[in-house]
């Protein structure tokens, strides 16, 4: 059958030539025939050079996923070339790890589709309809290149529901019954709920930065970890040989787990884990008489909050929320002390976010000294035409006065 045209109007090209797969309703000039949803379909500019592509879904805000910049037929054998690539992306920059990110929607050219590997278990998740449609062969190629114990889907989001027109699914797609599973993340152990734990289970994006923070509380007295979940983070830390580690979550079944994860990984008697507002902790440890003077006492402060906007427009909210436990943050760090801190919102980018961070020591009269710059980790690939890909960012700063 013949692919179905969508031409573009004047104009619109040039961000789809550069690398973006996001082809917009509103670029659109006119399609060739009828369209049905979840169809393959080629987009050409309006001088009709061909562009690329993808998936179509008139139900979506974004009406074309691009898959390539050629004609594809996507079948097993496209699948199959696609995913042994991402396999082959993670085994070269992150070799020997039993835990990571198969495939990242867009990074991959896979939009619509993330895949996680959790030692022996697959989490997928489908957040558009022409993933979804094929589900069954790229379940059935995943089988194949990873021959994993189980396959569950975790396709539940907003997204695919609002925008993609598709209900949230949750359930076993191969293999046995599969509720919990002890993640193996540098040689640390971490009990993941697949059922109800965060995104597909835990926070493979920071693999990399929890060992690369806990060079920094090698000799640190006390360390406050802020957002905790599991204990990622805490643990790391009083593993690389923090005395006192106290993590901080407002949900009581992560402080539970982060709490067994401690006791498991041997450092139960140097991690404290507390159920808490952080915000309200962070105001309340930080107000003071009027006659009183606050002694700043920690040595390392992790921040890694969960994202604080999911839309441009409420950057403004986010940035204050961000600018209040810094401020709040840098009151608690000694001299000397190091602050790593993170933005996980990618309508924040990073010189928005390390502004924010030298707004709060301005207002606190400190000068910080950067140490250091993080970013996801390697199995959540970054695509520099593709702004979204980035989301992750970080940066560690010494307290100098």
């Amino acid at each position: 059958m013949t692919l179905a045209t969508l031409l573009l109007k004047p104009g619109e090209a040039d961000r789809l030539v550069a690398g973006h797969p996001w082809v917009y309703a509103n670029s659109i000039l006119r399609t060739t025939r009828a369209v049905a949803d979840g169809e393959l379909v080629q987009v050409k500019d309006h001088r009709q050079r061909l562009i690329g592509s993808g998936f179509y879904n008139s139900h979506s805000k974004i009406l074309v996923r691009l898959l390539d910049r050629e004609r594809i037929e996507p079948d097993r054998a496209f699948f199959r070339e696609r995913l042994s690539a991402a396999l082959a992306h993670r085994k070269r920059w992150l070799p020997g790890v039993t835990s990571f990110r198969v495939v990242n929607a867009e990074s991959d050219f896979l939009s619509g589709l993330i895949v996680d590997q959790y030692e022996d278990v697959l989490v997928v998740q489908f957040t558009a309809l022409g993933m979804d449609q094929r589900k069954s062969i790229i379940v059935d190629v995943l089988h194949e290149l990873i021959a994993p114990r189980a396959i569950l889907e975790r396709s539940i989001t907003t997204h695919r529901r609002l925008d993609e027109g598709l209900p949230n699914v949750q359930g076993t797609l191969a293999g046995e019954s599969v509720t919990s599973v002890s993640v193996k993340l540098n040689g640390l152990s971490f009990e993941t709920d697949l059922e109800a734990g965060h995104k597909t289970g835990l926070y493979l994006d920071q693999q990399t930065n929890y060992a690369a923070v806990a060079e920094l509380a090698r000799n640190a007295n006390e360390v406050l970890d802020c957002f905790s979940f599991l204990g990622g983070f805490a643990i790391h830390a009083a593993k690389a040989g923090a005395k006192r580690v106290l993590a901080l979550d407002q949900s009581a079944e992560a402080v539970a787990a982060a709490t067994r994860n401690a006791v498991a990984n041997g450092v139960g008697d140097r991690v404290t884990c507390e159920t808490t507002n952080v915000f309200d902790w962070l105001k309340a440890k930080t107000t003071v008489g009027p006659n009183e003077k606050l002694i700043p006492r920690y040595d390392l402060i992790i921040l890694d909050p969960p994202s604080f906007t999911r839309t441009r427009a409420a950057v403004g909210d986010a940035l204050r929320g961000y600018k209040e436990i810094h401020l709040r943050a840098l009151k608690l760090l000694k001299p000397g002390g190091v602050l790593a801190t993170f933005c996980c919102s990618h309508h924040v980018d990073r010189v928005l976010f390390e502004d924010v961070v030298l707004a709060a020591a301005t207002d606190t009269r400190h000068t910080l000294r950067r140490v250091a710059s993080y970013s996801q980790s390697p199995d959540h690939p970054i695509i520099p035409a593709i702004p979204e890909t980035e989301y992750l960012k970080g940066f560690a700063y010494e307290l100098v006065r």
